[in-house]
Protein backbone atom coordinates (compact mmCIF):
# COMPACT_ATOMS: atom_id res chain seq x y z
CA UNK A 1 0.00 0.00 0.00
CA UNK A 2 1.59 3.43 -1.02
CA UNK A 3 1.82 5.68 2.24
CA UNK A 4 2.27 9.17 2.32
CA UNK A 5 5.00 11.23 0.25
CA UNK A 6 6.21 8.25 -0.92
CA UNK A 7 7.72 7.99 -4.65
CA UNK A 8 7.18 4.43 -5.14
CA UNK A 9 4.26 2.95 -6.89
CA UNK A 10 3.44 -0.04 -9.18
CA UNK A 11 5.78 1.52 -12.16
CA UNK A 12 8.20 3.80 -10.10
CA UNK A 13 10.55 1.07 -8.17
CA UNK A 14 13.63 0.84 -6.19
CA UNK A 15 15.75 -1.76 -7.54
CA UNK A 16 16.08 -0.64 -10.99
CA UNK A 17 14.80 -2.87 -13.87
CA UNK A 18 17.22 -5.62 -14.64
CA UNK A 19 17.30 -5.14 -18.32
CA UNK A 20 18.77 -1.70 -18.11
CA UNK A 21 22.86 -1.34 -18.43
CA UNK A 22 25.22 -0.59 -15.39
CA UNK A 23 25.90 2.66 -16.06
CA UNK A 24 21.71 3.35 -16.38
CA UNK A 25 21.66 1.02 -12.76
CA UNK A 26 24.37 3.24 -11.37
CA UNK A 27 22.96 6.78 -12.21
CA UNK A 28 19.41 5.83 -11.17
CA UNK A 29 20.67 5.08 -7.73
CA UNK A 30 23.19 7.59 -6.94
CA UNK A 31 22.81 9.15 -3.42
CA UNK A 32 23.36 13.21 -3.29
CA UNK A 33 23.27 15.70 -5.23
CA UNK A 34 22.24 14.79 -9.47
CA UNK A 35 23.98 18.20 -10.10
CA UNK A 36 27.19 17.64 -8.47
CA UNK A 37 27.45 14.27 -10.17
CA UNK A 38 26.95 15.76 -13.07
CA UNK A 39 29.87 18.01 -12.52
CA UNK A 40 32.55 15.22 -12.69
CA UNK A 41 31.48 15.44 -16.47
CA UNK A 42 32.10 18.70 -17.23
CA UNK A 43 30.80 22.19 -16.62
CA UNK A 44 27.30 22.14 -15.88
CA UNK A 45 24.44 25.18 -16.43
CA UNK A 46 20.60 25.15 -15.70
CA UNK A 47 18.36 26.16 -18.54
CA UNK A 48 14.58 26.88 -16.78
CA UNK A 49 12.17 26.46 -19.53
CA UNK A 50 9.17 26.50 -17.34
CA UNK A 51 8.12 27.88 -13.57
CA UNK A 52 4.26 28.62 -13.04
CA UNK A 53 1.09 27.27 -11.02
CA UNK A 54 -0.08 23.56 -12.07
CA UNK A 55 -1.67 20.53 -11.00
CA UNK A 56 -0.04 17.59 -10.49
CA UNK A 57 0.46 14.77 -12.82
CA UNK A 58 -1.61 12.16 -11.98
CA UNK A 59 1.46 9.62 -10.56
CA UNK A 60 2.83 12.65 -8.75
CA UNK A 61 -0.66 13.34 -7.27
CA UNK A 62 -0.79 9.89 -5.71
CA UNK A 63 2.99 9.81 -4.27
CA UNK A 64 2.27 13.18 -2.47
CA UNK A 65 -0.93 12.17 -1.19
CA UNK A 66 -2.91 14.85 -2.70
CA UNK A 67 -5.91 15.30 -5.25
CA UNK A 68 -5.03 15.49 -8.86
CA UNK A 69 -6.56 19.18 -8.82
CA UNK A 70 -4.39 20.12 -6.53
CA UNK A 71 -2.98 23.21 -7.22
CA UNK A 72 1.69 22.98 -7.42
CA UNK A 73 4.13 25.04 -8.22
CA UNK A 74 5.99 23.58 -10.71
CA UNK A 75 9.62 24.06 -12.13
CA UNK A 76 11.17 22.66 -15.45
CA UNK A 77 14.50 22.52 -16.16
CA UNK A 78 17.03 21.26 -18.48
CA UNK A 79 20.83 20.15 -16.75
CA UNK A 80 23.63 20.90 -19.29
CA UNK A 81 27.25 19.76 -19.51
CA UNK A 82 29.03 21.61 -21.59
CA UNK A 83 26.03 23.44 -23.12
CA UNK A 84 24.36 19.69 -24.22
CA UNK A 85 21.36 18.52 -21.91
CA UNK A 86 21.98 15.65 -20.69
CA UNK A 87 18.83 15.12 -17.76
CA UNK A 88 15.34 17.20 -17.81
CA UNK A 89 13.91 17.77 -14.05
CA UNK A 90 10.34 18.55 -13.10
CA UNK A 91 9.75 19.70 -9.51
CA UNK A 92 6.54 20.62 -8.00
CA UNK A 93 5.53 21.16 -4.29
CA UNK A 94 1.77 22.00 -3.28
CA UNK A 95 1.26 25.73 -4.15
CA UNK A 96 0.54 26.35 -0.09
CA UNK A 97 4.24 25.51 0.82
CA UNK A 98 5.63 27.26 -2.07
CA UNK A 99 4.97 30.61 -0.46
CA UNK A 100 6.04 29.47 3.24
CA UNK A 101 8.03 26.19 3.33
CA UNK A 102 9.43 25.76 0.28
CA UNK A 103 9.13 29.73 -0.80
CA UNK A 104 13.05 29.96 -1.50
CA UNK A 105 12.29 27.45 -4.57
CA UNK A 106 10.58 30.69 -6.30
CA UNK A 107 13.89 32.37 -6.27
CA UNK A 108 16.46 30.27 -7.46
CA UNK A 109 16.41 31.12 -10.83
CA UNK A 110 19.38 29.63 -12.85
CA UNK A 111 20.69 27.91 -9.11
CA UNK A 112 20.20 24.42 -9.15
CA UNK A 113 17.59 23.19 -6.85
CA UNK A 114 20.43 21.24 -5.18
CA UNK A 115 21.56 24.55 -3.00
CA UNK A 116 18.11 24.46 -1.42
CA UNK A 117 17.94 20.50 -0.82
CA UNK A 118 21.41 19.48 0.48
CA UNK A 119 22.16 22.26 2.83
CA UNK A 120 19.74 22.22 5.36
CA UNK A 121 19.79 19.49 7.75
CA UNK A 122 16.18 19.93 8.31
CA UNK A 123 15.69 18.36 4.79
CA UNK A 124 14.68 14.67 4.75
CA UNK A 125 14.59 12.50 1.27
CA UNK A 126 12.88 9.52 0.74
CA UNK A 127 14.32 6.65 -1.18
CA UNK A 128 15.06 6.84 -5.12
CA UNK A 129 12.62 4.94 -6.92
CA UNK A 130 13.03 4.77 -11.11
CA UNK A 131 11.01 3.56 -13.80
CA UNK A 132 10.95 3.28 -17.90
CA UNK A 133 8.95 6.85 -19.63
CA UNK A 134 7.13 6.24 -22.72
CA UNK A 135 6.06 8.92 -25.04
CA UNK A 136 2.71 8.31 -22.91
CA UNK A 137 4.29 9.71 -19.92
CA UNK A 138 4.77 13.65 -19.59
CA UNK A 139 8.01 13.64 -18.79
CA UNK A 140 8.98 12.15 -21.89
CA UNK A 141 7.84 15.42 -23.87
CA UNK A 142 9.89 17.53 -21.56
CA UNK A 143 12.69 15.35 -22.39
CA UNK A 144 11.84 14.90 -25.80
CA UNK A 145 11.71 18.88 -26.63
CA UNK A 146 15.80 19.25 -25.55
CA UNK A 147 17.05 16.47 -28.02
CA UNK A 148 16.63 16.42 -31.94
CA UNK A 149 16.82 12.42 -31.28
CA UNK A 150 13.28 10.98 -29.89
CA UNK A 151 13.83 8.45 -28.12
CA UNK A 152 11.24 5.68 -27.83
CA UNK A 153 11.77 4.88 -24.09
CA UNK A 154 13.88 7.06 -21.52
CA UNK A 155 14.57 6.25 -17.68
CA UNK A 156 13.80 8.76 -14.81
CA UNK A 157 14.08 8.28 -11.39
CA UNK A 158 12.34 10.68 -8.72
CA UNK A 159 12.19 11.35 -4.89
CA UNK A 160 10.12 13.02 -2.55
CA UNK A 161 12.12 15.74 0.06
CA UNK A 162 10.55 16.88 2.87
CA UNK A 163 10.99 20.00 5.48
CA UNK A 164 9.18 20.80 8.60
CA UNK A 165 6.53 17.91 7.31
CA UNK A 166 6.36 19.78 3.82
CA UNK A 167 6.64 17.33 0.64
CA UNK A 168 8.42 18.44 -2.59
CA UNK A 169 8.87 15.99 -5.34
CA UNK A 170 12.01 15.71 -7.42
CA UNK A 171 11.84 13.91 -11.27
CA UNK A 172 14.62 13.87 -12.91
CA UNK A 173 14.66 12.41 -16.80
CA UNK A 174 18.24 10.82 -18.19
CA UNK A 175 18.75 12.12 -21.64
CA UNK A 176 20.56 9.77 -24.09
CA UNK A 177 23.27 12.11 -24.54
CA UNK A 178 24.65 11.28 -20.94
CA UNK A 179 25.01 7.48 -21.95
CA UNK A 180 26.87 8.87 -25.08
CA UNK A 181 29.33 10.48 -22.67
CA UNK A 182 29.83 7.75 -20.25
CA UNK A 183 30.27 5.17 -23.10
CA UNK A 184 32.74 7.54 -24.77
CA UNK A 185 34.87 7.95 -21.45
CA UNK A 186 34.15 4.21 -20.93
CA UNK A 187 36.33 3.69 -24.53
CA UNK A 188 39.13 6.25 -23.78
CA UNK A 189 40.27 4.48 -20.59
CA UNK A 190 39.90 1.45 -21.92
CA UNK A 191 42.37 2.58 -24.83
CA UNK A 192 44.41 3.66 -22.16
CA UNK A 193 44.61 1.45 -20.28
CA UNK A 194 45.38 -1.02 -23.26
CA UNK A 195 48.38 1.25 -24.64
CA UNK A 196 49.69 1.30 -20.81
CA UNK A 197 49.47 -2.27 -21.08
CA UNK A 198 50.93 -2.41 -24.38
CA UNK A 199 53.73 -0.44 -23.34
CA UNK A 200 55.03 -2.52 -19.89
CA UNK A 201 54.47 -5.89 -21.77
CA UNK A 202 56.83 -4.40 -24.30
CA UNK A 203 59.52 -3.25 -22.16
CA UNK A 204 58.80 -6.56 -20.34
CA UNK A 205 60.06 -8.76 -23.36
CA UNK A 206 63.19 -6.17 -24.22
CA UNK A 207 64.12 -6.54 -20.37
CA UNK A 208 63.73 -10.61 -20.69
CA UNK A 209 65.94 -10.14 -23.98
CA UNK A 210 68.48 -7.80 -22.46
CA UNK A 211 67.57 -4.89 -24.67
CA UNK A 212 66.09 -2.91 -22.28
CA UNK A 213 68.76 -0.42 -20.11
Amino acid sequence: MLSPNDPIDAHWRVIPLSSLTDAQKDWLTRGGSLTAHLRTLGAVTVDVTREAIDMPWHDEARALDITPRTPVWAREVALKVDGVPFVVAHSIVPLAHSTGVWQSMRRLRTRPLAELLYSDSSVSRSALASRRITARHPLHRLASAQSDEQAHALVARRSVFKRHDAPLMVTECMLDALWAKLATMHDRRRREHARSYDHLSSHAKRVAHGEAK
